[in-house]
């Protein structure tokens, strides 16, 4: 089966698949005279209804005939001998079916050697029958017209129950895409965007159960260029790796376009309009009925439209972010050899702000806002700026004054990277017992960006070459974090950066210095 897409859609599932054949119709014959099976099955062994035939079942006694219809609840018709093992074992047996095992489909044509024993009327009355008839009455023309009725009338029984648990499901999955798309639709980086696929897919499809979820191989994946960018999985160890097997089916669909559902493999297949496509990547799905395939391509057309709105939301972020950078590179630029200082600065002070437990959506706030901590340094004459020895006192009030120039420059912008940025600037210089500038602050009154940013800067200043200082070994650096912390910095940020020293170090190598005299120490 393949899932292809329309001309009015910007997704759309659509079987194309050959009209299966049906199975034949279920008789079951619950009589105690093997005779009566012989002679039913001849009579009607030409029988067909909408191309179908039929499929006998034999029982001899109503406790036969019991479990029988207990474990195969879509037989169609029932033909039942009212005295077998009892006089009246057919009756009680046509009143558990409608009773106990709560079967008003199945069709029941009662039947007797006995008519006066269990009057008709009676009897379709209190016990449900179909229909009632004489042994002795039923030749081939009657039987035959009398299985065509009761299967017609259970054909037609069963497709309305079937349009009214279509509605009750297409109802309910509506919901639930409604659901999904919200919460997709919330997420604010591609990571989380996709992350919210998955899971809302694997919700939309009803695949619930934990054992499902263990089997299920499920990955999204960014393709432009030739290129794969895998950013959610499900179940896959190494999910930065696809393998042949993965990228056969997802060459399939960006060869034709459009999702496909082959085998028990679900890719689906979301272009945008800046020529990126968001591919979906499912294993374990053993079957897509109508409503699953109606929900889904509602669900996918929301999810496209979302996709090329988060990724031009993402294109104003990088572009946004190039800015900062840029403006952060011109200020630091005037040290020289600072190189990728504020590179290494947002990277170190993003992984810090996670390892504390801070939330994404805030870690990346302060990723983005950090590069501008030192921006009032703009208006540091490059006599002090560059100074290669002690500072005197007067230089040194000059120097303290750039946290309150960054603070003025930034501060009462409504964006909340400006507003964060203004913050870091004017705090990343107090110290956490209260013995920094400008304004002394003390302990948690300094922001927790500011606490980061502090810890960060620290760091890369100690492990990289400076006008007035050599690098220092990364030993010395962690030394001299371990007395500074709860003194000039946060113990917390601290704690977080000598467990993680090893991940600060490969930003450090990632991010070396532009001027070819990056020195660290690692």
């Amino acid at each position: 089966m393949v899932l292809n897409k329309c001309s009015d859609m910007p997704l759309s599932f659509l079987k194309q698949q050959e009209k299966p054949t049906l199975p034949p119709w279920k008789i079951a014959i619950i009589d105690d005279e093997e005779d009566v099976h012989s002679v039913t099955k001849m009579a009607l062994k030409r029988f067909t209804l909408d191309d179908r035939g039929l499929e006998f079942h034999d029982a001899y006694s109503a406790e036969e005939g019991k479990e029988l219809l207990a474990s195969q609840p879509d037989i169609a018709l029932v033909f039942l001998d009212v005295v077998m093992e009892t006089d009246d074992a057919g009756l009680t047996l046509a009143k558990w079916l409608r009773q106990d095992a709560d079967n008003h489909f199945t069709r029941i044509v009662l039947r007797t050697g006995q008519p006066g024993q269990a009057p008709e009327e009676q009897v379709i009355v209190d016990y449900d029958i179909n229909d009632y008839k004489e042994k002795t009455e039923l030749d081939r023309k009657k039987l035959f017209t009398t299985t065509f009725t009761a299967l017609r009338a259970y054909r037609d029984i069963i497709h309305v129950e079937e349009a009214r648990r279509y509605q009750e499901l297409y109802r309910s999955g509506l919901e639930r895409v409604i659901d999904s798309t919200t919460r997709v639709l919330e997420k604010r980086t591609l990571k989380e965007f996709f992350s919210g696929i998955l899971q809302q897919v694997v919700s939309l499809l009803r695949i619930n159960d934990q054992s499902m979820l263990i089997q299920l191989k499920g990955l999204s994946a960014v393709y432009s260029e030739n290129d794969y960018e895998v950013l959610a999985a499900i179940n896959e160890d190494s999910p930065s790796n696809i393998d042949e097997n993965i990228q056969y089916y997802l060459n399939k669909a960006i060869e034709a376009k459009h999702s496909i559902f082959e085998d028990d493999v679900l890719v689906g297949y979301f272009p945008s309009h800046s020529g990126k496509i968001s591919l979906l990547y499912l294993k374990g799905i053993t079957k897509l009925n109508d409503i699953d395939i109606k929900l889904l391509e509602i669900f996918s057309g929301n999810v496209s439209l979302a996709f090329d709105n988060l990724l031009l939301n993402r294109e104003i972020i990088e572009t946004q972010e190039e800015l900062i950078y840029r403006l952060g590179d011109a200020v630091e630029s005037r040290s020289k050899e600072a190189g990728n200082h504020i590179r290494r600065m947002s990277e170190v002070s993003y992984m810090l702000a996670k390892e504390i437990g801070m939330p994404e959506e805030e870690a990346e706030l302060l990723k983005q806002a950090a590069p501008m901590h030192d921006i009032g340094k703009i208006a540091t004459p490059d006599a002090i700026l560059l100074k290669p020895g002690k500072l005197t006192e007067e230089e040194w009030e000059t120097m303290k004054a750039h946290p309150s120039v960054g603070y003025d420059i930034l501060h009462g912008s409504n964006r909340p990277i400006l507003s964060s940025a203004a913050i870091i600037s004017q705090q990343h210089h107090e110290k956490y017992d209260g013995s920094g500038y400008p304004d002394g602050k003390k302990g948690e009154d300094i922001h927790i960006f500011a606490r980061i940013v502090a810890v960060a800067d620290v760091f890369d200043a100690l492990t990289h070459k400076r006008c007035y200082k050599e690098a220092w070994p990364i030993d010395k650096v962690t030394e001299f974090l371990e007395e500074a912390a709860g003194t000039h910095l946060d113990p917390i940020v601290v704690k977080a950066l000598l467990n993680n020293a090893d991940k600060a170090v490969k930003i450090n190598q990632m991010y070396r210095d532009t001027s070819g005299e990056d020195e660290e120490n690692s």
